[in-house]
């Protein structure tokens, strides 16, 4: 693998250890929660209040930021002064997290793991297609139906606590993407315990839609920073791509940049670094497997995908790293428009095969 210059590479985003929570209210009346119901929603209304817009100018852009998804979140926005631009599409994330977050009583999600609804939205079935489709495509190593062991784990406190493996293993008995059934808009669950977590997608999804936003609204060039995944509209002033940094894990710095394109625009990344605690001498971190409940261990220290479109990005980074080197390895290479970059543990990297074939990758 070859090593290039890195000095010129432009780092503009951080990785934040936070976990992704994502969620939106439901579109059909009839079935919402009573108004004194939500009231009681005091995690949506923290969400709120910690949603405040931070908007500064620089130069010839505008620097959006919000804490959003349980994260921090960024947008810039080049060449535009329309400063209702950053306060629409934050409002646009916002909407898409009360949908979808299963950690959000009032969202579609968190009523279908309650059978309180069996119909949702359009856009929620839309994301469910694509993440079923990661599922199968992966052979379950994505598996959205992994909310029940995730209710389990707290990656977002100071509580270390490791679930019993007994209540694992109970967890796991409704775990298995095939539980899940898309009728139009009706959701049908063979298991009667299966959950819903669309943690490792959901993400990826609202970076999209708040890009199809900002170029409807004709902007040409900006970053959405969605606390890792990285998503970017269009070139620099130049006309030249992005070159987003792939983060060390554990520390500040960079063990590689990536040069995009016009086509490729996503740059996500899974990694153990994100969220995690230690406990009695063991290492616990956020990346489930579906099969056992327990976080991977496969000598994997994060799995970066480029793509063209972050919700892709998102559902295969996961994927992948549960995976493993050799098979995600094995996934990317027999995808086309995917590349990845694998880093183990050992501070070793690997490159998907085209990847340098079609983008300027440099390593430190």
């Amino acid at each position: 693998m070859k090593s290039s210059n890195f000095k010129d590479i432009i780092t503009f985003f951080l990785i934040f250890n936070l976990i992704f929570l994502i969620g939106c209210n439901s579109k059909h009346s009839e079935n919402k929660l009573k108004e004194d119901e939500l009231i009681q929603q005091s995690d949506t209304t923290l969400k709120e209040q910690e949603s405040s817009v931070h908007i500064e100018k620089q130069d010839n852009k505008l620097i959006g930021s919000a804490f959003l998804l349980n994260t921090y979140c960024e947008i810039i926005i080049y060449n535009k002064n329309d400063e209702n631009l950053i306060y629409n599409t934050f409002e646009l994330c916002r909407n898409y997290e009360n949908q979808l977050s299963c950690k959000i009583l009032s969202s579609e999600i968190s009523q279908l793991n309650s059978r309180t609804i069996n119909q949702v939205s359009d856009s929620t079935i839309e994301l469910l297609q694509e993440a079923l489709a990661f599922s199968a495509l992966s052979d379950g190593a994505l598996d959205i139906t992994i909310g029940a062991v995730t209710d389990l784990w707290d990656f977002t406190s100071d509580s270390k606590i490791v679930p019993l493996s007994e209540n694992i293993q109970k967890a796991l008995e409704t775990v298995n993407y095939q539980n899940i059934y898309l009728n139009d808009n009706q959701v049908i669950f063979s298991n009667a315990e299966t959950k819903i977590d669309l943690g490792a997608i959901a993400k990826g999804y609202i970076a999209d839609q708040m890009k199809v936003y900002l170029v409807e609204q004709g902007v040409k060039s900006a970053i959405i920073n969605l606390g890792g995944n990285v998503l970017c509209v269009g070139t620099k002033e130049d006309n030249v791509g992005f070159t987003i940094g792939i983060q060390k894990p554990f520390e500040e710095g960079y063990v590689a940049g990536v040069h995009l394109n016009n086509f490729y625009q996503s740059v996500v990344t899974s990694g153990i670094y994100e969220r995690f605690f230690e406990k009695d001498g063991n290492f616990y971190h956020h990346i489930l497997d579906p099969k056992t409940g327990m976080p991977i261990n496969n000598n994997l220290a994060s799995v970066t995908i480029i793509s063209k479109e972050s919700t892709t990005g998102d559902a295969l980074s996961t994927a992948c790293f549960v995976l493993g080197l050799d098979k995600g390895m094995e996934l990317i290479d027999n995808l086309d428009n995917v590349h990845a970059i694998f880093l183990d543990q050992d501070g070793n990297i690997y490159l998907s095969e085209k990847l340098s074939e079609e983008l300027q990758i440099d390593t430190l």
